[in-house]
């Protein structure tokens, strides 16, 4: 049976492997590169997305009545954000050292670039600075805590779950008691031998 999990993990590396490259492809389609970690798109590209932004004003004043009014509700979430974001900060800082698990590199879950796309105007940047840093802060905790899952108690559970991280699958059967301390000793090797 495990080898049977190991022959769909290794299927589905296969295929993020091949979406990656296709959202390469896309990449090149709309003619930017990365240079020094910036996306450059090329200047006639810049000037047909200028020619694209819908100016502030009349965004705001297409805007439907319930948007508005929602809006200060999405980004109240900010401040209860900010405080995850620093907490979990801390926890790795000291535990993560403390048990020899590399720490997550907020680099690789939090990107900030969307704003500088010229066919945005500054509310839809705005927009996207803030669900760049919510979805990847949400990304960034997530892996923090399967981490510390896959050290401390790598047991699946006894119903289906939606949403499981990608260690998961690897983690030892629910009622398992016979084969537990020894999978837990691998995974906590694993987790150890993760890159940052």
């Amino acid at each position: 049976m495990a080898e049977t999990i190991e022959t769909l993990l290794e299927r589905i590396r296969e295929l993020q492997e091949e979406l990656e490259q296709q959202i390469e492809a896309r990449r090149r389609r709309f003619r930017y590169r990365l240079e020094r970690g910036r996306v450059v798109f090329d200047k006639e590209i810049r000037r047909r997305h200028k020619a694209l932004r819908i100016r502030l004003w009349p965004y705001v004043s297409r805007a439907r009545l319930l948007t508005v009014l929602t809006a200060p509700v999405i980004y109240s979430l900010i401040i209860p954000l900010v405080l995850l974001d620093v907490f979990v900060a801390v926890y790795q800082a000291t535990c993560f050292p403390a048990y020899g698990i590399p720490k997550v590199p907020r680099r690789d879950y939090i990107v900030i670039d969307r704003h500088r796309l010229q066919y945005l105007n500054a509310l839809e940047k705005l927009n996207c600075v803030y669900c760049g840093y919510a979805n990847g802060l949400l990304a960034l905790v997530s892996e923090v805590a399967s981490r510390t899952e896959a050290y401390w108690c790598p047991i699946k559970h006894a119903r289906k779950l939606r949403g499981t991280h990608r260690r998961y699958p690897q983690f030892a059967d629910y009622g398992d008691a016979e084969n537990y301390r020894q999978r837990l000793q691998e995974l906590r090797e694993q987790v150890r031998k993760l890159e940052g």
